[in-house]
């Protein structure tokens, strides 16, 4: 039981009369009024009096009422979240009170409220009784009504409407309802039912409410209310003796608050109890009448425990609450209005008193900011800091913590006997984890200074605490303080290596302990800490250093984790482990005063990983001729050694160092043997006989030569060079290294004479067999010319016997089979100049065009790709320049390239040239030709005469091909012909000719033809490429020409012929294979074409050729 002795006294209200806005005066409109009930709630006040009327009061003081009643008011209920109005009051004496629902929003046409409903008040025992009490639900779904009689009526339903509303007597007692309230959780509703004796409450949850005692001792009327959440709901009993709380299923706590008590209000967290005062009010002078009796008015802050008012008012009829103030009605009828002071007003009430902790409460009860809180406690401090109380002190700037300032608190404290308020300060600051690294700094001063190492142990050592300082900045005060333990269990802790291993290394001086460490860390962490410390480990622990450099750069596994993943054993899930692998060049340097560590590092590197960077052959490379050419001469064997191990390196073919990098390793250590391993692995050849050369070594020499004399056959030239240049006796050398170069046919004779002339000691005996050799040589090969001269000469002399028969005799066909299903010929029939001859059918069924012939067509066309390959290969310049210098024989490679036309004039020819009607006509010699069905009886053997024959047009120069070939196709004229006096007079039908519509041959003699139509059957074409034509069998010879007059005066061919031509052309388009220059009609008689390069004029194979070529171009008449 709270004493009421013990709480303090405070003015937090302000009294006064209500006044009337307009006038200021007094309020006094219900002076009159003989006011039986009130209500409050919705911005108004509600009075109802004796007879019947209700007054509703606004905020500015207007006065409206009307007639409810016929005689009287009894009780009022206004809801806070409803503008519903519930009144009872009696029409008629004698009878059960009338209970009315208004509704206050709805007007009727006299501006009046709308009753919504009007029903009995009918207690438990059926006698007219009246009402006591009433309380109504919020949610308008239950209403309780308690009589005089003891009994309380509960009607469940729509509390505005009548209908569907049911009612029920829940309790039935001899002594009158004083209190009636409803209390609504989520879950229950209970109601709470206080009579003169006794105390219940009942669960309205289900059904059957289900009623329970809470106390045997009741209370007067008007003396129990309802609190809010800020005491938890609970019902409030005001006795004689005390203020009683409860809750719905027992009695709470009490305050003793003594004093006969009439009426008990809930405002806002305050409990309002009216007391009777033994004191009277004295009468006025000019009154008359009884003293008025007293009312004390208390305002207690149950929270806080302290009185917020307490003033005297005469004769206190009720106590309202609306527009957030406290009304009282007194006996005077006079409104006392009492407003409740500002939060800050109070508090300064209670700062002039000194009175912190009531004032910290208070703020916090009135829901105050925390900035104004953190006010009130950096005041309170500071009180107490003046007074002397630091622990006090201390405590209320430790709650300031996260607002205030921590340096305003810090300097406070610096003093030395101070200390431990400091050290409780920043303690509290680190918990809040608001601590910065001077404030780390500051209490770990402060625990060393203070030599209390089991709050420094606590602050640190702890493994599971939480952290609540900067790690880093702990580490290094204690590490100043010379904690080196402290300091390395929170650099492990908070895995901050690189202060561990400091700490490790430059104060501890642990080398064993810092390795250990960097081989639990993960691999980036492993990798990067050896490349920091590794230098200072090598010098220390060089062993252990080198044998975690090779676990560290091949298969990396932290040493305190398994080599095997668990996951992977349980079989569950197969990973393929992940190996880590440091680059093993970027830890080269920490073997920077260890070579021999270095050494065996990098041969584990090369044998482990044999892929491993130049960088790492490379250094080892070094190290061995390092140590090779600064080992002592008596270490044979470690000479021996170092020299299998360099050279195993260099031979090994996995390898792979950088061969340049090398071969300077070993000219600068002089390493012979690698030096000339290098030499031939890079084929440098000329290098090795250098080599050999500077150091006079003739015998390496000529077996350098012997040896790589195959891949570059100057080593012999040079080897010469180099003995002719010796005065020394080096004629076995000389004869060695002449029989070589005859043998291979490197130098000309002439030369090595010239070289060895410079020679004292290379007498003729020493050349003498080899000039005999090479003389013999010279001879034999002149022979051999002077034969392939004399052959070329015959074969040329036979082809232009054979041109000269085509051109100028008829060609004689005696073939009787097809060369296709060797039966018989018949009619029509198809021959070729290759003496092949076909059934028109089967020729059209086997041939691919009417151009060549079938049997020759495979062959042409091998011959025809290889001149074309030659073609291609004219314009490969830098394929001739490089035969050339390889060549051993150059003058062939020219001949070769002279035989591709490379050297030759390419001619080019214009549009105008295109339109030319020589262009337009088809050559009859490119076509086979055709016997149709017989007209007269020709001998067997059928003459062509040689107008008809196809005009051959010479290729480009090539002199070692034939170019006019027999096996052009010429097809017959449709007409009839008669035979011509040269064929035998054996055949038993005439053999027709067949030409195309377009190229009909007039029926004529078969003598030479000497008519300018007779030139349609044979037609020429000037090739427009210098591509030669095929000189074999069955290939048809294509050429344009304009119409030529074939008389024996206008034939190149005839040896008496005149040489003109209807249209001269300039530089005519075809060549003479033999002289290289283009034919020329224009020639004297008698002279024959083949012979020589005749002057430039007409030509009459066509006029197509636009350029003029007068042979200045080619390579033959150069």
């Amino acid at each position: 039981m709270a004493f009421l002795q013990q709480w303090r006294r405070f003015n937090f209200f302000d009294k006064e009369v209500v006044k009337n806005p307009q006038t200021s005066e007094i309020f006094n409109k219900i002076q009159d009024i003989d006011i039986t009930t009130c209500a409050s709630g919705r911005g108004q006040i509600i009075f109802g009096d004796t007879r019947g009327i209700l007054y509703f009061l606004d905020r500015s003081m207007q006065l409206t009422d009307f007639k409810a009643y016929e005689e009287r008011v009894t009780h009022l209920h206004q809801l806070k979240q409803h503008n519903i109005l519930v009144s009872i009051g009696q029409d008629e004496s004698g009878i059960n009170p009338v209970i009315k629902v208004w509704n206050l929003d709805k007007k009727d046409k006299t501006n009046n409220p709308t009753c919504t409903r009007y029903t009995r008040a009918i207690p438990g025992s059926n006698n007219p009784s009246q009402v006591s009490s009433l309380t109504v639900s919020e949610n308008l779904n239950m209403m309780a009504i308690g009589f005089m009689d003891g009994s309380v009526t509960l009607i469940r339903g729509d509390v505005t409407r009548e209908r569907h509303s049911k009612s029920r007597t829940i309790h039935q007692d001899k002594t009158p309802v004083t209190g009636l309230a409803f209390r609504h959780s989520q879950r229950n509703t209970f109601l709470y039912v206080v009579t003169e004796t006794c105390t219940l409450s009942f669960n309205l949850t289900g059904k059957e409410p289900r009623k329970e005692v809470l106390d045997l001792h009741g209370c007067p009327f008007h003396c129990s209310v309802m609190s809010d959440a800020t005491q938890d709901n609970q019902f409030l009993i005001g006795r004689s003796d005390a203020v009683y709380f409860y809750q719905p299923d027992g009695r709470g706590p009490c305050l003793a608050f003594e004093g006969q008590k009439t009426i008990l209000h809930w405002f806002r967290g305050y409990l309002v109890v009216v007391t009777k005062d033994s004191k009277t009010l004295p009468r006025s002078v000019a009154g008359e009448g009884p003293p008025r009796i007293m009312d004390i008015v208390t305002v207690y802050d149950i929270q806080n425990k302290f009185i917020a008012y307490s003033a005297p008012v005469p004769e206190v009829l009720d106590v309202i609450q609306e527009w957030g103030s406290i009304y009282i009605l007194g006996g005077d009828r006079k409104l006392y209005h009492l407003q409740e002071k500002d939060t800050q007003t109070k508090l300064e009430i209670l700062f002039k008193k000194n009175l912190y902790i009531p004032a910290i409460n208070l703020a916090k009860s009135q829901h105050y900011d925390y900035d104004g809180l953190i006010d009130i406690f950096t005041q309170y401090g500071d009180h107490l800091y003046s007074k002397g109380d630091h622990d006090g002190a201390i405590a209320q700037y430790i709650r300031t913590i996260g607002r205030l300032e921590p340096s305003y608190v810090i300097r406070k404290f610096l003093d030395a006997q101070r200390i431990h308020n400091l050290t409780a300060y920043l303690q509290a600051l680190h918990k809040e984890t608001l601590a910065n690294e001077d404030h780390t700094t500051l209490l770990l001063n402060c625990y060393t200074k203070l030599k209390d190492n089991s709050k420094l142990d606590e602050f640190i050592m702890t493994k599971d605490k939480e952290v609540t300082f900067d790690v880093e900045t702990a580490i290094k005060v204690c590490r100043q303080a010379g904690y080196y333990e402290h300091a390395l269990f929170l650099a492990e802790k908070h895995n901050q290596h690189n202060l561990y291993l400091k700490i490790q290394l430059e104060d501890i001086k642990d080398y064993q302990k810092a390795l250990t460490y960097i081989a639990k860390l993960d691999f980036e962490e492993a990798m990067d800490n050896m490349k920091k410390y590794g230098k200072m480990l090598m010098s220390e622990v060089p062993t252990q250093t080198t044998d975690l450099l090779k676990l560290l750069c091949t298969d990396y596994k932290p040493s305190d984790k398994p080599l095997v993943d668990p996951a992977s054993l349980s079989g569950d899930v197969i990973v393929p482990p992940l190996v880590h692998k440091a680059p093993a060049e970027e830890f080269i340097h920490i073997f920077v005063n260890n070579s021999s560590q270095l050494m065996e590092f990098l041969e584990h590197m090369t044998k482990v990983q044999q892929d491993s960077p130049s960088l790492i052959y490379n250094t080892l490379l070094e190290l061995y001729l390092h140590d090779l050419a600064h080992v002592e001469i008596k270490e044979k064997a470690t000479k021996k050694e170092l020299e299998r191990k360099a050279m195993d390196l260099l031979q090994t073919s996995d390898s792979h160092y950088d061969i340049d990098q090398a071969l300077i390793l070993c000219q600068m250590h002089n390493f012979k043997k690698g030096i000339l391993f290098l030499y031939e692995k890079g084929k440098l050849y000329q290098q090795i006989l250098h080599y050999h050369m500077e150091h006079d070594e003739y015998d390496q020499i000529i077996d350098a030569c012997k040896r790589y004399g195959t891949q570059d056959s100057n080593l012999w030239v040079q080897a010469l060079s180099y003995f002719a240049g010796r005065e020394d006796n080096c004629k076995q050398y000389i004869v060695e290294v002449l029989s070589q170069i005859d043998r291979r046919n490197l130098l000309p004779p002439l030369i090595v004479i010239e070289t060895l002339a410079h020679n004292s000691t290379a007498t003729l005996s020493v050349v003498k067999d080899y000039i005999i050799r090479r003389l013999q040589q010279e001879n034999d090969q002149i022979a051999d010319d002077e034969r392939l001269i004399k052959q070329y000469r015959e074969e040329t002399e036979k082809m232009r016997t054979q041109i000269e028969e085509m051109k100028t005799n008829a060609k004689i066909f005696q073939v009787s089979k097809c060369s296709v299903c060797n039966h018989k010929l018949e009619l029509p029939s198809v021959h070729f100049l290759c003496q092949h001859s076909y059934h028109q059918h089967c020729f059209d069924s086997y041939a691919d065009n009417d151009q060549e012939c079938p049997a020759c067509a495979p062959e042409n066309h091998k011959v025809l790709d290889i001149i074309k390959a030659q073609e291609q290969g004219r314009d490969l310049h830098e394929q001739f320049h490089r035969q050339l210098e390889k060549s051993q024989d150059g003058f062939s490679v020219v001949a070769e390239y002279f035989g591709r036309g490379v050297f030759n004039k390419v001619t080019l020819l214009t549009d105008s040239n295109k339109s030319s009607p020589a262009r337009q006509q088809s050559s009859p010699a490119s076509r086979p030709v055709t016997t149709p069905q017989p007209i007269s009886k020709p001998p067997p053997s059928t003459r062509i005469p040689a107008s008809v024959q196809p005009q051959i047009t010479p290729a480009q120069p090539q002199p070692q091909r034939a170019y006019t070939t027999p096996g052009i196709p010429t097809r017959a004229a449709a007409a009839p012909y008669s035979a011509p006096t040269q064929a035998p007079a054996r055949a038993s039908q005439p053999v027709p000719r067949i030409t195309p519509p377009q190229q009909r041959v007039p029926q004529t003699s078969m003598q030479r033809p000497s008519t300018p139509d007779s030139s349609k059957s044979s037609p020429r074409r000037t090739p427009t490429s210098t591509t030669p034509q095929s000189s074999l069998p069955g290939t048809p010879q294509r050429g344009a020409s304009p119409k030529p007059d074939y008389s024996d005066s206008l034939n190149p061919f005839a040896e008496g012929g005149t040489g003109k031509a209807s249209k001269p052309a300039v530089g005519g388009g075809t060549m003479n294979p033999f002289t290289g220059r283009p034919y020329s009609p224009t020639e004297a008689a008698g002279k024959n074409p083949f012979e020589e390069a005749p002057p430039a004029g007409t030509n009459p194979f066509g006029d197509e050729a636009e350029e003029e070529d007068d042979g200045s171009y080619n390579p033959f008449f150069n």
